[in-house]
């Protein structure tokens, strides 16, 4: 073909289906290329690739060390992770993904960065020592159907920090950056406190200052408070604000979240009803992430452009002002003390917000060994191409957005382990009678609960049942006795709960009391209920149902 008839080919508009599509196509096509010419990369945050868009929205647990970081994993799975301890000692050294899988298993942190299905391959260039200390707990588990929980190693305290100088950042790697990388990444980032150790570590700070930027993630959980009083628990309170702001430096108060994030029952019960709501709202923040994703993605990109942006004229700035032949090394140093100065000129030259350039001091630490003359002075086509990114591509994306979150506001969100007993008869909001669905038994086999139904009749008819069954009001204040959180109660209420009637029988009641010892002694609950605790009248209804 003549390259005059060339000219007339016309390029097919790509179609976009899915907003995580249109990011992936405008980072290909306008965003990479801008990156990779000016060594964006070696500045700020590696290059993203498919994985990141398309994988589930990820939450990331910080803390320092026994403040229950794995403990609150386990407590929202209702399940036990592969490979994990729990102590009061430092027990997680690693950084471990829970991701949902057929069969349960450890992947090791140098296979899983080879797998393109997995968002982690950028991890690389973070080393062996890390990636010895990487890991992934792959387990069948209805919650990480919807999410990923990303566990972190215990932050340690001040006196045990000063003992572990020597190594690399005191862990053999770059911590901070290891964290600002998977911040940069996660859809929602969940701060642990414990009541009884507040105190902020030189280490910690340094972690929480490498969150910085992420702020609209973050999420503040003050754990362990069942331990105190109601006196004491104000106390508490108002000194983690006070810490919090002086590390932070900022006026605005962070969303704290207060309560006992275990299954285990309560040892001061004074401020159950808090710990309720609390519990409440965070579950709910939590389970909204799904619906969110496309939107966090969004803005997530929106934000790297932005940086990109400063960054591209931050490099064009210093090429722009480098001698071509002597005194390079003077100017150079000369150019690194004045960087504040570069900024604000920038920053009115090309009408940048300051809140878009990055740190100042942390940019002087890395100009420091690269060679300015090898830097690239701005290019109009790939600066025209990111403007028209924040300006319009972005904006045509809206529409595609408003769209899914009115198709993702129909679905559920997160579903399975502690979500599941949340709301749960009269342990949830609303009707306390609403009915659930739920599954039963086939086969019979002789009822485990047969020996202890005397003990539990004597209880059952002490509370004044009315027509053989108790309402929810009173079997709640019965149970609530146990001091077993209101999630964990409201599983065993759904499981008690066969024929679905908002009400308990003698039968029904025996099986609740079963349950709250059977997780008194530290077992887990079955996701349904198993043939053997299916009460023998209820198995002869299902059978005649059939």
């Amino acid at each position: 073909m003549s390259r005059w008839g060339r000219k007339n080919v016309k390029k097919t508009p790509e179609v976009i289906r899915t907003v995580t599509e249109g990011l992936k196509s405008l980072y290909r096509k306008k965003l990479l290329p801008l990156e990779e010419y000016y060594g964006f990369h070696d500045f700020h945050s590696l290059s993203m690739e498919d994985a990141d868009f398309d994988n589930k929205p990820m939450v990331l647990v910080v803390g320092q060390y026994s403040t229950g970081k794995t403990t609150f994993i386990k407590y929202l799975l209702e399940q036990d992770i592969p490979g994990s301890r729990v102590g009061p000692e430092p027990t997680t050294d690693c950084f471990t993904a829970i991701m949902h899988g057929e069969v349960e298993g450890v992947i090791p942190g140098n296979a899983l960065i080879v797998d393109p299905n997995k968002p982690f391959r950028k991890l690389n260039p973070f080393g062996n020592t890390f990636l010895n200390r990487f890991q992934c707990a792959q387990m069948p588990n209805q919650v990480l159907e919807s999410i990923t929980l990303i566990d972190t190693p215990g932050i340690l305290s001040g006196a045990k920090q000063r003992v572990c100088r020597g190594e690399k950042k005191n862990k053999g790697y770059d911590f901070p950056a290891v964290l600002r990388w998977f911040a940069e990444r996660v859809d929602r980032i969940i701060l642990l406190f414990d009541a009884h150790k507040l105190e902020i570590s030189d280490e910690f700070a340094e972690a929480i200052g490498a969150l910085k930027g992420n702020e609209d993630k973050l999420r503040v959980v003050l754990n362990k408070a069942d331990m105190v009083s109601t006196q004491q628990l104000m106390r508490v309170y108002g000194a983690l604000m006070w810490s919090l702001g002086k590390v932070f430096g900022t006026p605005e108060v962070l969303r704290v979240y207060i309560g006992s994030f275990w299954s285990e029952p309560l040892m001061v019960t004074d401020n159950r009803k808090l710990f309720e709501l609390e519990e409440e709202d965070l579950f709910a923040d939590i389970q909204n992430l799904p619906r969110n994703a496309a939107l966090r993605k969004l803005n997530d990109l929106v934000k790297r452009a932005r940086l990109v942006r400063v960054h591209a004229h931050i490099i064009s700035y210093l090429k722009q002002e480098m001698p071509s032949v002597f005194r390079k090394d003077n100017k150079k140093k000369n150019l690194i003390y004045q960087l504040p100065v570069i900024f604000s000129k920038i920053q009115l030259q090309h009408n940048i917000s300051a809140g878009d350039f990055p740190d100042c001091a942390k940019m002087q630490e890395q100009l420091m060994v690269h060679d300015f003359t090898k830097f690239k002075s701005l290019k109009p086509n790939l600066m025209a191409a990111l403007d028209e990114l924040l300006a319009a591509d972005i904006s045509k994306l809206m529409p595609l957005l408003r769209q899914e979150e009115l198709e993702a506001g129909e679905q559920l969100g997160v579903q399975g382990g502690a979500f599941i007993g949340n709301r749960a008869g009269p342990f949830g909001e609303g009707d306390p009678f609403s009915q659930e669905n739920g599954e039963g038994c086939e086969e019979e086999e002789d009822w485990v609960v047969t020996k202890d139904k005397p003990k539990y009749d004597e209880i059952f008819y002490n509370l004044a049942p009315n027509e053989g069954k108790l309402s929810g009001n009173k079997a709640k204040d019965w149970m609530e006795s146990s001091r077993l959180p209101n999630s964990v109660l409201g599983r065993i209420w759904k499981l008690s709960d066969v024929d679905h009637d908002g009400m308990l029988d003698d039968e029904e009641f025996a099986l609740a009391g079963h349950l709250i010892e059977v997780k008194l002694e530290g077992h887990g609950l079955p996701p349904e209920l198993p043939t053997h605790l299916i009460p023998p009248s209820k198995r002869r209804q299902k059978g005649s149902d059939a």
